[in-house]
């Protein structure tokens, strides 16, 4: 008999009716005119599916083969690749807490095992009353701020344990919640995913984009009448001759 590995998850059926299958084909149409080969489209394609369930379901991986006319198993490889990809069910918010070199260091750490304890879930584990799944981040790109904690891929930066958990807990109360760069609210996973399937929700532009230590060198080379050397008019490197330089 053969054993299953506890941490692989399960693929779970979906729930596509004829409806869902109609208006997830006109998405998946513009989607896929997008890109000069369809199969180029995959990746926002599994968002699309993802914004419908909230995970990618076999049903979902189905339905994403059949749009682009290649094996199943050609779309659960790139699925099961691609940690944005839930292949369960789980919450209305995912937390992530970097758990990467500087956030560690600086308490990222401390702020994960304080939210499992604080939430009782494991690492990608959904709280019970299906509001938040907490998860591990190996870098959320934003390491001046540190430690980074991000809910449905937006900032809450310099975090420490007591504002982590009074993050997840208003959210599971359903209080507005405002991350610290971006736009004005959250959004909820499903939301999330079909922003990234390709469909503009009007709040990118929302907000302060970069701040702080992120625009501390600019400041310094803006000081200093610093620019970007001219591609086409490079110095000449001390190893390199006059002829090395061309």
């Amino acid at each position: 008999m053969s054993e299953t590995n506890e941490n692989t998850p399960v693929e779970t059926p979906g729930v596509f009716t004829d409806e869902v299958v109609a208006r997830l084909e006109q998405d998946a149409k513009e989607i896929i005119s997008r890109y000069p080969k369809p199969r180029s489209s995959l990746l926002p394609l599994l968002h699309l599916v993802q914004a419908e369930e909230g995970h990618v379901s076999a049903e979902g991986m189905r339905f994403c083969a059949d749009q682009l006319d290649i094996t199943l198993a050609e779309v659960r490889a790139v699925a099961t690749f691609y940690t944005m990809y839930r292949r369960e069910p789980g919450g209305d918010y995912q937390v992530g807490v970097c758990t990467n070199t500087l956030c560690a260091v600086m308490g990222g750490d401390e702020i994960f095992s304080a939210l499992k304890e604080h939430l009782d879930v494991a690492n990608a584990g959904t709280t019970g009353d299906g509001k938040v799944t907490l998860e591990h981040v190996e870098c959320n790109a934003a390491c001046d701020f540190a430690p980074v904690v991000m809910v449905n891929w937006e900032f809450f930066d310099n975090q420490t344990p007591a504002t982590a958990k009074q993050l997840v807990d208003d959210l599971r109360l359903g209080k507005d919640v405002a991350p610290t760069r971006g736009p004005a609210s959250l959004c909820t996973w499903k939301q999330a995913s079909r922003v990234l399937a390709g469909f503009d929700d009007g709040r990118a532009g929302e907000g302060v984009q970069a701040a702080g230590p992120s625009l501390a060198g600019l400041r310094i080379a803006e000081r200093n009448g610093w620019t970007a050397p001219d591609p086409n008019n490079l110095p000449t490197r001390p190893d390199q001759g006059e002829e090395g330089a061309k």
